[in-house]
């Protein structure tokens, strides 16, 4: 099995296809398995890496707390590009993977060239936040004493997924086999020391309001706290859209696989041909070279 080298965790890695380099990143309740209708659809022209998060086996499941964090799953995007000597790329992150993709935007916006987050801000409005905290709390203690047997189906049944058992029954139930394989403690410590702790989006106005990197925000609709924070990150950040996908809840990725593909790559091509309507160009630090069509469209992924 492929493995990065992450302080001494190893992190399980895929890749597919040959071009310019996507970093998927993976949401609290999937793994790299949750992205397989976009890698297949975007490997054809893409460099598509997707990885699972520590505590997420194969990767590492640390007994250590510490070990975990969100500022940690912010670096370890960093160190899994750094491996794979990519230099820039694309990222696509759901729900915890899209917080990451963000705050590694917001840290490296040289390394980021344009950044899917979908169903970013759960746990960030403020009429949300106490609630948050204490289930994520519950759940965490539920998931050591019970384990995944006993709560994948649960989970699954929250309000905001269970739209996708109403649209694809069959998908759904992969989803809950999937998730009934995943580390109890491994999920315990990502919700103790990540999801509990991470400061709101809504916390980084200043910053988010200086991000010149090309954001495509995509919510469901039926997905409150996130709709409220993405329309907030969409008023925000100078270079981002938003796509509120109609009847649908948190995974957008797996409950309209085709339109998600579709608004994703729209979103890339226009970024790559530098005509992402959103761009403030006058924040932009932009090089003769990169105005160039041809070099957009042209990065080897090598590290400078």
């Amino acid at each position: 099995m492929p493995y990065i080298d992450s302080g001494g965790i190893r992190l399980y890695f895929e890749e597919y296809g040959r071009g310019y380099p996507v970093i998927f990143v993976h949401e609290f309740e999937s793994d790299l398995h949750s992205w397989e209708a976009q890698i297949r659809y975007f490997s054809r022209g893409y460099r598509c890496i997707a990885y699972n998060a520590r505590g997420y086996p194969p990767s590492d499941v640390p007994d250590d707390p510490a070990m975990y964090g969100w500022e940690v799953a912010v670096e370890d995007i960093g160190i899994v590009m750094r491996d794979l000597s990519i230099g820039r790329a694309h990222m696509v992150g759901s729900s915890m993977g899209a917080y990451a993709a963000l705050l590694f935007g917001l840290r490296y916006r040289e390394r980021s060239s344009a950044i899917v987050a979908a169903g970013a801000g759960a746990g960030s409005p403020a009429s949300d936040r106490e609630r948050w905290l204490k289930n994520t709390s519950v759940l965490a203690r539920a998931l050591a004493a019970r384990g995944m047997d006993a709560m994948a189906e649960k989970m699954a049944r929250h309000f905001t997924r269970i739209q996708l058992k109403h649209k694809d029954p069959k998908g759904w139930q992969e989803f809950v086999d999937r998730l009934k394989q995943h580390s109890a403690q491994g999920m315990a410590n990502t919700l103790l020391q990540c999801q509990a702790v991470r400061p709101s989006l809504h916390n980084f106005p200043d910053e988010f309001s200086r991000m010149t990197v090309p954001v495509l925000l995509a919510v469901g609709d039926e997905d409150k706290p996130c709709l409220e924070t993405g329309l907030l990150l969409k008023s925000t950040i100078p270079a981002a859209g938003i796509w509120v996908c109609p009847n649908t809840g948190h995974a957008i990725n797996l409950e309209e696989p085709a339109a998600f593909n579709a608004q994703v790559e729209a979103f890339f091509s226009a970024v790559e041909r530098g005509s992402w309507g959103h761009i403030d160009r006058r924040k932009q630090s932009v090089s003769g070279h990169e105005k160039s069509t041809a070099a957009r469209l042209h990065f080897d992924g090598a590290l400078p």
